[in-house]
């Protein structure tokens, strides 16, 4: 791990899932460029999974008590406040069934943020959000962070509509160290969960080792 990725990897706000022996290997048949699409969409969807189980790790809390079949009392948890998942179309549809495996009947909205690929620069085409979004906490959905100029643009809509910055909690599988960092000074209240972190990017802004375009490797729309 270079420097810079150890540096994200012990940020406060920045939470790295479990380096496992099983994510590792579900990271790595992803990864590799001879992975056919199912096993890599079926695979995906597994991390995916994993991560939105994490995110809600950080959601808070508040004592509950409720009786067992045996009329013991138990003394438990329940969640404080409402969620919702935002993603950040094409790439980030693809985590909204794992985050509805989890969350039954949850709210889902969408941003198109499309990066201009000779500047890296993002452009807001669309938004459609739930009505009461700022009062919810909310899941941004996007499986790769580069730069992290679209997730910022997302986080900046999101903020518009009244979402407080500490409400967001932004889940992606791989990020490089540039985009979580720059990402994480630029909201102080935000959090990320992430798969993996990697070592930097291209002169093309592309992360490496990375996994090529995730978007088309999962619907299938590569050259």
């Amino acid at each position: 791990m270079s420097s810079l990725a150890a540096q994200v990897a012990e940020h406060p706000r920045f939470h790295l899932l479990p380096q496992t022996h099983q994510l590792k290997a579900l990271m790595t048949i992803i990864r590799d460029k001879n992975t056919k699409r199912s096993d890599f969409v079926f695979y995906s969807d597994r991390v995916i999974r994993l991560l939105v189980e994490e995110g809600l790790n950080y959601l808070p809390v508040v004592e509950k008590e409720v009786t067992t079949p045996m009329g013991v009392p138990f003394k438990g948890v329940s969640f404080q406040g409402r969620i919702c998942g935002v993603s950040i179309m094409r790439a980030g549809e693809s985590m909204e069934q794992g985050l509805r495996d989890v969350c039954t009947s949850v709210r889902i909205g969408k941003v198109l943020i499309q990066r201009d690929e000779r500047t890296a620069t993002p452009t807001l085409y669309y938004s459609k959000l739930p009505k009461d979004i700022a009062d919810r906490w909310v899941l941004l959905l996007d499986p790769m962070l580069a730069t992290g100029g679209s997730a910022i643009k997302c986080a900046e809509v999101l903020k518009e509509a009244g979402v407080k910055e500490d409400r967001i909690l932004f889940i992606n599988l791989i990020c490089s160290p540039e985009g979580a960092l720059h990402m994480l000074e630029k909201f102080p209240g935000l959090q990320i969960i992430s798969a993996e972190v990697d070592e930097g990017m291209d002169h093309r802004k592309y992360i490496l080792p990375g996994l090529g375009d995730f978007g088309d490797r999962y619907f299938g729309t590569e050259d």
